[in-house]
């Protein structure tokens, strides 16, 4: 006994060691991930604050409570609100404003996306904690009563998402455009143009190599903050060292109080560039999915928040003893001898937090796409290792025009701030409010607690939003636009996304029509499988008819194929997969739903056709042992069951390399652990560094045990899968009635056609073979 109690104290032992090893290696990753925009806000906030009537305030309560408003505004932001309480609030280990949005979905019936069922609800990843409680609240159920205020939640959620997307556009230029303006104060002859100059060919540089995405050089990027933080850190003990030690003084919210009552309305202005020290604080949520909660908050409380305390601290010593040099205080506060590795150093980190936000834009705009709401784009997976990292080139090029057209434009980073200031500050107000929602909704606690966290951060917030608000005209007014553009842009695509899918929706084939048509369908069956893509996962499309009417034959398998998003970050891989079957046993007809989270890479699965004839074979399987022993659903649609991909044993079809074929005399006499290893190498090919398309071959060994029906139907879709796979593709196009608004048709016929010509093709989106592929035009009329 006594050697078993010590082996299991030793056992913990071990597992508590790998836990903090684990622990403090992703805490020290997320510095080049997480925290390269927080870090580099002393670049700029002094100066942006006190531009303007506040300059005019020159002494040393001015500096003392405008540094107590950064410090009680790092304390209660970044660590109260998100270090403590939001970074809980994680969705299956992702975070976000869609994390947050799914959670709601998901608990409650506030979503508008179409293409949702049951089945889904039955994911284990669906519901916090695996398992669904019922929620009483009115609240609830008036939100989930008025389509309006659910129609009202989208919107917000979509324009935080936009406000991100201003995020991507904003911090490249102002974090580029301040440490490279360090040059201005050793060379005096160094001006502002030549300093945009320089900065856009920086800007060019670090958006050109984002195609070869961020894994390549993600290996500097801890190193680069960490030393980055040590210099700021070291930098500002030594200003309150050698200025003015009394700097401390200033930790009491006291001379906040002071503050204001010396400064009035002016100082209530400064506050949109004190909000700038907190910039980049919604990405500790955001980038969750890359890391855990805990080694987050290690990383913020440990180094981070202490660092750029003592910045903040220096830096407001040094401007108490040196008000002339307020503009460019950051560098006129470093010590000679060290400026320029600081500046070195100011370089990289800044290129480092721009690199960040531009990656966190790219899974964003994924994130909109997986929920329909924004047009289909080539999404490239740029990491083997760091799962979620994506790339895509026409928002890669669209943000680069932007950014230089603002450096260019505006050249001034207290400009540039401003629109700054607003874009981050709308991102948070918006988490604050859907948090509040979470509270009451995922969490279930008192409506009285979620109150209580909306006044005192919304409030906070909302006094910090009001003050970017009147800066709108000195270039505020950047972040708006560019969320109006993509806000339109989301509209007008999940807009004519939902009308077409309504409109499948309502004209659905009578599965009595086809029931007349026989197992024939009217047409010659020729052997191969149909795979025909569809948005409805029950039913049969109004397309069908269309193929059958224009199309001289059809395949002797069909298989209506839906690739649909669930509110979920990630579908396990064994429950992607529902197969079912359509009509009678003799009509050959089956259905595939393929489900993916919002978070999903949706990779080139070149082997899915191999996969989806061993889950139909499996599932026909299933239902053979269902009808025999009384428990098959003998309805036409009969049931959708979950296919395990990664278990595919149980079926009686033989899979082997077609290499391996050719020099086998007796190709039926296979065993399953052949299967098991053709199955095994299917997944190897789905890595991204193997590029070769696997030949197969599928045998039904003989065995008398089988049922004769069973043979037959497996034996079919053996020999299908022999002649080959056609992809069946609608190619339909929506057009708005004769009577319908002018408003409908200008979003229908215009908008939404421009946008449709103008994105990639479904078949492209869907990865279908192009040599396989058959498409029908259609016309729909919605």
């Amino acid at each position: 006994m006594d050697q078993e109690g010590g082996s299991t104290s030793y056992d913990q032992r071990v597992n508590w060691r790998c836990y903090y090893k684990n622990l403090l290696l992703l805490s020290y990753q997320s510095f080049g991930v997480v925290y390269g925009d927080l870090s580099t806000s002393p670049l700029y906030v002094y100066k942006s604050a006190y531009s303007g009537r506040l300059n005019q305030y020159q002494d040393e309560e001015t500096v003392f409570g405008m540094f107590s408003l950064i410090f009680w505004t790092l304390t209660i932001i970044p660590l109260l609100k998100y270090v403590f309480i939001v970074l809980s609030a994680d969705d299956n280990g992702e975070g976000g404003t869609f994390a947050l949005y799914s959670l709601l979905c998901r608990h409650a019936k506030f979503s508008l996306l179409p293409n949702q069922q049951a089945a889904d609800e039955e994911l284990s990843t669906y519901y916090r904690n695996g398992t669904r409680s019922v929620i009483h609240s009115p609240l609830k159920r008036f939100l989930e009563k008025h389509k309006r205020l659910r129609t009202c939640l989208l919107l917000i959620v979509l324009f935080g998402a936009c406000m991100v997307i201003g995020d991507g556009v904003l911090t490249p230029a102002i974090s580029v455009l301040s440490s490279i303006s360090g040059v201005q104060v050793r060379t005096k002859n160094f001006h502002d143009g030549e300093v945009a100059i320089v900065s856009c060919f920086v800007l060019v540089g670090l958006f050109a190599l984002q195609r070869r995405g961020t894994q390549r050089v993600a290996f500097m990027f801890a190193p680069i903050v960490i030393i980055w933080l040590l210099c700021i850190g070291i930098i500002g003990l030594y200003n309150v060292i050698h200025w003015n030690h009394r700097i401390y003084l200033a930790l009491s919210p006291l001379y906040v109080v002071k503050f204001f009552k010396k400064t009035g309305k002016d100082g209530w202005i400064s506050l949109g560039g004190i909000l700038l020290s907190i910039t980049g604080t919604e990405a500790m949520f955001a980038d969750l999915g890359h890391f855990t909660s805990a080694s987050i908050r290690v990383a913020f409380i440990s180094v981070i928040y202490p660092c750029l305390v003592l910045q903040y601290m220096g830096q407001a010593a040094f401007i108490s003893r040196n008000f002339s040099e307020i503009t460019t205080s950051f560098y006129e506060s470093i010590p000679q001898p060290v400026f320029w590795p600081v500046f070195v150093v100011a370089t990289l980190a800044a290129i480092v937090a721009s690199q960040a936000v531009i990656s966190a834009t790219f899974s964003i705009i994924k994130q909109c796409h997986a929920l329909g709401c924004f047009p289909r784009v080539k999404i490239v997976h740029t990491s083997r290792w760091i799962y979620g990292q994506v790339y895509i080139p026409e928002i890669n090029w669209i943000l680069m025009v932007l950014c230089l057209a603002v450096t260019i434009g505006f050249r001034d980073t207290t400009v540039i701030g401003n629109a700054y200031g607003i874009a981050c500050m709308t991102v948070m107000f918006v988490t604050t409010w859907l948090m509040a929602l979470v509270i009451i909704f995922v969490w279930q606690k008192n409506n009285l607690f979620a109150l209580m966290f909306l006044l005192l951060f919304g409030s906070i917030e909302g006094v910090y939003l009001s003050s970017s608000l009147i800066k709108v005209p000195q270039g505020g007014w950047v972040p708006l636009a560019l969320s109006f553009v993509f806000m339109v842009v989301m509209y007008v695509w999940h807009y004519g996304t939902r009308r077409k899918y309504l409109f499948d929706l309502q004209n659905k084939v009578s599965m009595k029509w086809i029931l007349t048509l026989g197992p024939s369908l009217g047409i010659v069956r020729v052997p191969g499988i149909g795979l025909i893509y569809t948005e409805l996962v029950t039913g049969v499309p109004a397309i069908f008819s269309h193929f059958i009417t224009n199309l001289p034959a059809f395949h002797q398998v069909l298989v209506f194929v839906c690739v649909k998003s669930v509110p979920v970050p990630f579908v396990p891989p064994d429950e992607r997969y529902l197969i079912g079957r359509i009509g009678p046993r003799s009509y050959r007809m089956y259905r595939c739903i393929v489900r993916h989270g919002y978070k999903d890479v949706q990779k080139d699965e070149e082997n899915f056709e191999n996969l989806l004839v061993l889950s139909i074979a499996k599932f026909i399987q299933m239902e053979a042992e269902e009808t025999s022993s009384g428990s098959y659903d003998c309805s036409p649609e009969g049931r959708m069951a979950v296919i395990q991909t990664s278990d595919l044993s149980g079926t009686t079809l033989v899979m082997r390399d077609a290499d391996q074929l050719a020099g086998d005399p007796n190709p039926t006499r296979s065993s399953k652990s052949e299967t098991l290893q053709s199955l095994q190498s299917l997944y190897e090919q789905e890595s991204p560094s193997v590029t070769r398309r696997r030949r197969v071959h599928f045998d039904l060994p003989d065995a008398e045990h089988i049922d004769p029906q069973l043979r037959e139907e497996l034996q079919a879709l053996v020999e299908a899968k022999q002649a080959g796979v056609a992809y069946i593709l609608g190619h339909s196009y929506i057009k708005a009635r004769r009577t319908s608004s002018f408003t409908k048709k200008f979003f229908i016929d215009v908008a939404y056609s421009f946008l449709r010509k103008n994105c990639r093709g479904p078949s492209v989106a869907l990865s279908i073979p192009h040599i396989s592929l058959i498409e029908v035009g259609m016309i729909y009329y919605v």
